[in-house]
């Protein structure tokens, strides 16, 4: 049995998973437009930032996460190899040294100061955190750290790409057997298969 995702798991694949199946053939986008970038931060995470369930999109933010989000999956397909990448976005993934930098670049934005914390009588260590005021927390940098949090985390190494008909979904692997992202895709994958070897026999 694995460990429960961690937050930063959570966020990343949340994040991933905006550009999804749209049930008739082709990829929606959750984050095409501000309404639904405001709708999956209040609805889906909440607590990336401050007072998430008031946030409200405006340009620069959508066009930040939205950044993020390629950055991520270009990530993400890197991840699994030798496995193939999902299929919404394999032809034209942003290339992995670009992905980094902006990932980097972004995470980098959210300001922090040194906390000093002293429990016992061993030497007192020191963390980086946020300023508790004056400070907006930015989205976009909560959003890189979230996805540079599960890419050094062990949580990767169980990452794969759903490969069903129709499919476009990372996933984490959760046991051995298995090879799609929920039982569904499953289903599907089995009777293309049939249906192939039908094809070739028939």
């Amino acid at each position: 049995m694995q460990d429960s995702p961690s937050g930063d798991t959570r966020i990343a694949l949340d994040l991933a998973l905006t550009v999804r199946h749209d049930g008739h053939g082709g990829v929606a986008d959750d984050l095409a437009d501000l309404a639904g970038l405001t709708a999956w931060v209040r609805t889906a995470r909440p607590g990336v930032v401050p007072d998430g369930e008031g946030f409200t999109a405006d340009a620069s933010a959508l066009a930040a996460v939205r950044d993020v989000r390629a950055a991520t999956r270009a990530l993400f397909a890197r991840a699994v190899r030798p496995g193939e990448p999902s299929p919404a976005d394999a032809a034209r993934l942003m290339p992995v040294p670009e992905a980094l930098r902006r990932l980097n670049e972004t995470a980098a934005r959210t300001p922090t100061v040194p906390v000093l914390a002293w429990d016992d009588d061993t030497r007192p260590p020191v963390v980086r955190a946020a300023p508790a005021q004056g400070a907006r927390t930015d989205l976009a940098a909560a959003l890189a750290q979230a996805v540079i949090g599960f890419l050094a985390g062990p949580d990767r190494q169980r990452l794969r790409a759903c490969h069903a008909p129709r499919c476009v979904r990372y996933f984490l692997k959760e046991h051995p057997r298995q090879e799609w992202c929920k039982p569904s895709c499953g289903n599907r994958a089995r009777v293309a298969r049939h249906q192939e070897r039908h094809r070739r026999t028939g």
